[in-house]
């Protein structure tokens, strides 16, 4: 029988274990596809073969995909339509993406199934592990004839406390862009029985202490929309549903400064295209007097609200870690998200001897047949590993390989061509099984 070619697309943080588990697999031979095929050889090393392939080329993608059985696309969510488009035209290859369905795929799914392929997307960390276990409590209730009045579900890939040295008490294990974009999503939740919304400026200033271990000084904000999930999960009888981000605590607010002096935003802007010094940016772009500390200062504090003295202060010095206040150049990204992303990697890498972590941890209010009600909670604390694998890579990429291995066998759940999420028993034990038995990844579950 011949071996089972797997394209993965993409050499970001998370790719390094998802390479070494199908690398090892008897039967299967894994190649890695990048724009340049130095990131596809450096990602490869001697376990996979490595080639060139521009995801945003259609044709030249439909070329490379139809010679592959299985394609992972962990290059950026606004391609994986093109990948699937180009599996749909080849007629027998199927894909497995991390990310969360958008209506683009939705929009495709009558092809796929007319093709004969399977996509499983949703297949990370989260979405990923945070579907598999929120799954698993659901109908373990349900089956027992209880009820989910609410569920809490909340994640942060952090840096490890002792780690976490620097004014946001953040450090990048996955991309800078992707991190800052998702603080200007608006957000959307069940509340008590009442549709929740709140709007993208306000975001950080919703953020509040959310306890898991008294050690962890954490706070939490919402994700997006929340409100998808009473469907999604089959609850419709919850009265509360909200899943959000994990922090610690002094990022909401640091951030929040960033957003009011326009720092997130990626429109085009002259101020930012070519390498001026940052307090002359600054000042031009928000308008300051001066490139002068003190009238930089002045105009901040008409843009913003700070918390309080002491908080003003955590954050002005912070800006200032950052090289707001310095003649020191910009790197010029021609908008200001961008140009700041580029300061925020070179300062907020992880080094070779630090750690990073990851915490999640759902929360469901159970109501049993009989009226007794009950707290419980699934949790999951990682630690990277220096040396090894970032604890966000292992938790994104192993799963992503697991369900890689079970799309190819085209049985149980994935015996009928179609576009999944891990949103069943049938898709999620077998994947949930080999991630506890093989990797020692799992949720511990407690009732309070």
């Amino acid at each position: 029988m011949s071996a089972k070619q797997i394209l993965l697309l993409g050499s970001g943080f998370v790719a390094q274990p998802t390479v070494d588990i199908l690398a090892k697999q008897p039967g299967v031979e894994v190649t890695i596809g990048c724009r340049t095929i130095e990131s596809a050889k450096a990602l490869a090393g001697d376990k996979a073969k490595a080639i060139s392939v521009d995801a945003t080329n259609q044709q030249e993608l439909d070329e490379v995909v139809k010679n592959y059985d299985l394609v992972i696309s962990l290059i950026p969510y606004i391609y994986h339509a093109n990948v699937v488009r180009a599996a749909i035209a080849s007629g027998h290859t199927d894909v497995v993406t991390t990310s969360y369905i958008n209506p683009t795929l939705r929009s495709l799914e009558p092809e796929i199934k007319k093709a004969g392929i399977v996509v499983m997307n949703e297949i990370g960390l989260d979405p990923g592990i945070d579907h598999l276990y929120a799954v698993k409590t659901i109908d373990e209730v349900h089956r027992e004839g209880g009820k989910i009045t609410s569920f809490l579900s909340y994640c942060g890939g952090l840096p490890a406390p002792e780690d976490s040295d620097n004014p946001l008490g953040y450090k990048f294990s996955w991309s800078s862009r992707g991190v800052l974009l998702a603080l200007r999503n608006s957000a959307k939740y069940f509340k008590d029985g009442k549709e929740v919304s709140i709007a993208a400026e306000d975001l950080m200033s919703s953020a509040k202490p959310y306890f898991i271990y008294p050690g962890y000084a954490l706070v939490c904000y919402p994700n997006r929309d929340s409100t998808t999930y009473k469907e999604l999960y089959g609850i419709p009888e919850a009265e509360t549903v909200i899943r959000g981000t994990l922090r610690f605590q002094g990022f909401p607010e640091f951030v929040k400064v960033l957003v009011d002096m326009g720092f997130l935003k990626d429109e085009p802007s002259e101020i930012f295209a070519k390498p001026v010094a940052w307090n002359k940016a600054v000042a031009e772009y928000i308008g300051a007097k001066s490139a002068s500390e003190d009238d930089i200062v002045a105009k901040i504090d008409e843009l913003t609200k700070f918390k309080d003295d002491a908080d003003r202060e955590r954050i002005l010095a912070g800006l200032k870690w950052l090289g707001m206040f310095s003649d020191t150049a910009i790197t010029p990204r021609g908008n200001p998200l961008d140009t700041l992303c580029a300061t925020l990697e070179e300062l907020m890498q992880y080094s070779d001897n630090e750690r990073d972590l990851v915490v999640l941890q759902h929360k469901f209010g159970i109501e049993w047949a009989d009226g007794k009600k009950e707290t419980r909670t699934s949790t999951l604390v990682d630690y990277g590993v220096p040396g090894g694998y970032s604890s966000m890579a292992k938790l994104v990429g192993v799963p992503c390989a697991v369900a890689v291995l079970e799309v190819l066998k085209h049985q149980g759940a994935f015996a009928k061509p179609g576009l999944y999420a891990p949103m069943t028993p049938e898709i999620n034990n077998p994947i949930m099984k080999t991630l506890k038995d093989d990797y020692g990844i799992f949720l511990t579950e407690k009732t309070l």
